[in-house]
């Protein structure tokens, strides 16, 4: 689109619109997303914890900004360093409320581990040329931003019990931001609104996805901890990528012996960081 403000918009847009249908024909999601509601009247719950919409919003915007400027591979890189860094302080200060955990050197090596990961499974993607010290720290702090998004929307989901309800939440709020953003923008630039029919199909893809994302997310940091939860999803990342080179590639790819050993890799840091869950129990 040539925007990544407008892009962003598309991609929580479009999944607003997605899981707003999921609400609509199932009542328990509903009745999750007014649950949320009372436990901020009976102040349960913060008010300001409600936002987490929005530092997802801003993620998607930093990411559509950043990746034409430095490349995915970079991106990826530095926004994971961002999540791990700020997946350890979240446990660490207990911001999920389910209890802290200790910033040990074991799970902070397991960080480092799996950063490392995937610095190997994109070795041969990196294109230095594009360097910007500026994008490069867009990128972390938008992984920063993700990593306590998590821990918001595992709290929201203790009381919706409905992981879409807390979705939908997400995607209010995001998109409400974005689109706020995008008026006064326009009321204060010489930026125009462009016309969103005028890509492809496919490009409307994005927000449903995030939308299952979200979801699953909210469920699994309740059981798993963020760092744990961005140690596994960081698997499930290179492992997808992995599934794409080999069943639907693009034209030229090759399936690379980097993003093998990143994944093997990845997994030696969720090992490393299981045994030191276990020594503590």
């Amino acid at each position: 689109m040539g925007d990544s403000l407008e892009a962003a918009l598309v991609s929580f847009g479009s999944g607003l619109i997605f899981v707003s249908l999921i609400s609509f024909f199932r009542k328990d999601v509903r009745a999750g997303f007014k649950d949320i509601f009372k436990a901020v009247s009976s102040k349960d719950l913060s008010k300001w914890r409600l936002g987490a919409g929005v530092l997802g919003a801003s993620f998607v915007a930093m990411q559509t900004h950043v990746v034409p400027i430095v490349g995915v591979a970079l991106f990826t890189v530095a926004s994971l360093a961002g999540q791990t860094a700020i997946s350890l302080w979240v446990d660490h200060v207990g911001l999920m409320g389910s209890g802290k955990n200790l910033v040990t050197i074991r799970r902070v090596f397991a960080a480092i581990i799996t950063v490392i990961a995937v610095i190997v499974s994109a070795w041969d993607r990196f294109s230095l040329s594009n360097f910007s010290p500026l994008a490069i720290f867009l990128a972390l702090a938008a992984g920063g931003l993700v990593g306590v998004q998590r821990a918001l929307n595992g709290q929201i989901n203790n009381y919706s019990n409905r992981s879409f309800a807390t979705s939908q939440l997400n995607f209010i709020t995001g998109t409400s931001f974005l689109l706020l953003l995008l008026i006064l923008r326009s009321l204060f630039t010489d930026h125009s609104i462009l016309n969103f029919a005028s890509g492809p199909w496919w490009m409307f893809l994005g927000g449903s996805m995030g939308v299952i994302y979200i979801a699953f997310s909210a469920v699994a940091v309740q059981h798993l901890g963020v760092l744990d939860f961005t140690l596994f999803s960081v698997g499930g990342m290179l492992l997808g990528s992995l599934l794409i080179d080999i069943f639907a590639p693009t034209q030229g790819t090759v399936i690379s012996g980097y993003l093998i050993a990143g994944i093997l890799i990845t997994y030696l840091g969720v090992i490393t960081n299981g045994q030191s869950r276990r020594s503590r129990r």
